[in-house]
């Protein structure tokens, strides 16, 4: 197979996606990013990149948004929220920041494909994404890409859909929120 097919049948899984996630998981997370005093995110690998664009695109819209480990990240306090990315729910760092979050006082939200895990029974939000896990010898979800892959591209595309609809319900704009572009280049 060629470049371009294994492009087109990644695009094709990834065609699946939307009817597979909860509208009304969804918008009690945009509404919790909505009441939230600050919001952080945290990922590890490559789903921690996927939550670093999602921070990046609520920081645009002009809210307080951090990534947990940063050196310039405010500590977490109650009112805050913290969203986690998660294929597993698993991660033994992740378990520990969702753990410490909630002695806090402060929201949890769950992005993942596990919700039985032990961050999905740690969370006050959680929204259920569609992937296949890391481990192949499971094989509840198909996919041609490797490890978690299909979970973590939809991550980012889940963010982007997250921004668009707090864009909608805020009335911004790519214009009004361009203000908030780095422009030290």
């Amino acid at each position: 197979m060629e470049t371009s097919q294994y492009l087109s049948e990644v695009i094709k899984e990834l065609q699946f996606v939307p009817q597979l996630i909860s509208d009304n998981e969804s918008e009690q997370l945009i509404h919790s990013i909505a009441a939230a005093n600050k919001v952080f995110v945290a990922g590890a690998g490559r789903s921690g990149f996927m939550m670093r664009s999602l921070a990046m695109r609520l920081m645009h819209m002009g809210m307080r948004a951090y990534v947990v480990g940063e050196t310039v990240t405010p500590g977490l306090v109650e009112g805050d929220l913290l969203i986690i990315g998660s294929g597993s729910g698993e991660t033994k760092s992740l378990v520990s920041m969702a753990d410490k979050a909630k002695k806090l006082g402060a929201t949890l939200a769950l992005l993942t494909t596990s919700p039985e895990s032990t961050i999905g029974k740690l969370a006050d939000i959680m929204v259920k994404l569609p992937g296949a896990p890391k481990d192949p010898s499971n094989k509840d979800y198909q996919t041609i890409q490797p490890m978690g892959s299909l979970f973590e591209q939809t991550l980012l595309l889940y963010g982007d859909a997250l921004v668009l609809r707090t864009m909608k319900l805020r009335k911004l704009t790519s214009e009004s929120m361009f203000s908030q572009h780095a422009n030290l280049e």
